[in-house]
């Protein structure tokens, strides 16, 4: 299944799953600075049926360089193209909070659903991100059987999500 953009009835653009690959398929943007965190959420998701093309960041960095120059050798954003991006908090170079606010801070990008997706379950932390325009925060559990279903509930809460966007 794939996350695509479409339109409601009343002309309201929204995120919708599909069974079929479209132009305007919604690309995940993870950003996750664990080698085996980052497989292990790819493979999770991808086990739940979500089919959607994912890009992988390092760091905040890196992540804040895809939205503005594009990375080197690589595509960078695109105007009208819809994202998702699944956020670490702890990352080097820009943390996920800094990646949180800068994103919800630019015109063009506020739009853009984040879903923190962290070890960190501090109350002030998570009502931080949420201050800060986080869509979703999902902690990681430590325990790896628990870390697994979590990543499943999260593919198959990627799989029933509307999500309005912007038309550009």
């Amino acid at each position: 299944m794939n996350l695509k953009r479409t339109m409601t009835e009343e002309g309201e653009p929204i995120l919708k799953m599909s069974a079929q690959p479209a132009r305007n398929e919604i690309i995940l943007l993870l950003a996750e600075d664990d080698d085996g965190h980052a497989e292990l959420i790819i493979e999770c998701l991808s086990d739940t049926g979500v089919k959607n093309r994912i890009i992988r960041f390092r760091d905040g960095e890196e992540v804040m360089d895809f939205f503005t120059n594009g990375r080197s050798g690589q595509e960078g954003y695109q105007d009208g193209q819809a994202y998702l991006l699944l956020l670490d908090i702890r990352m080097p170079k820009l943390d996920g909070i800094q990646v949180l606010e800068r994103v919800k801070q630019d015109h063009k990008l506020k739009t853009i659903p984040i879903i923190m997706l962290t070890t960190t379950d501090d109350p002030k932390e998570v009502g931080r991100c949420h201050e800060l325009g986080c869509n979703n925060y999902i902690t990681k559990p430590v325990a790896f059987k628990s870390f697994v279903e979590t990543l499943h509930h999260l593919g198959l809460f990627l799989l029933i999500i509307q999500v309005p966007t912007v038309n550009r």
